[in-house]
């Protein structure tokens, strides 16, 4: 109870501000959300025009066998794979920073007792 009500003391021995890392650690968070819905609107575009041209005949009518076409589908899949890792490396980031924060506060309030 008592730890609630302590005051934050700022101790100028550290190399950081932690207003600073929190701004941080959101901006990793917000980055990773854009990053991640700038890929799948990419990637929903480039699959849509993949669907209509499948859908009109576009690739039997050039002499696209079966597996052509099939190939064709999974690399449709290809280009999402980056943002997909962009996001969980932001993500990463931003609760690493959070959980330094707390390793470091947790070792100030225990080298006050």
């Amino acid at each position: 109870m008592s730890e609630a009500n302590e005051k934050q003391a700022t101790f100028l021995g550290t190399y950081f501000d932690r207003d600073s890392v929190m701004r941080l650690s959101r901006g990793a968070d917000v980055a990773a959300w854009i990053v991640l819905t700038l890929y799948v609107l990419m990637w929903a575009s480039s699959f849509l025009m993949f669907l209509g041209q499948y859908f009109s005949g576009l690739y039997f009518d050039k002499g696209a066998t079966f597996l052509t076409v099939i190939n064709l589908f999974v690399n449709q899949f290809q280009p999402l794979l980056p943002g997909i890792f962009y996001f969980f490396g932001l993500q990463a980031v931003s609760k690493l920073l959070l959980i330094f924060l707390d390793m470091e506060d947790n070792t100030r309030r225990a080298a006050r007792k």
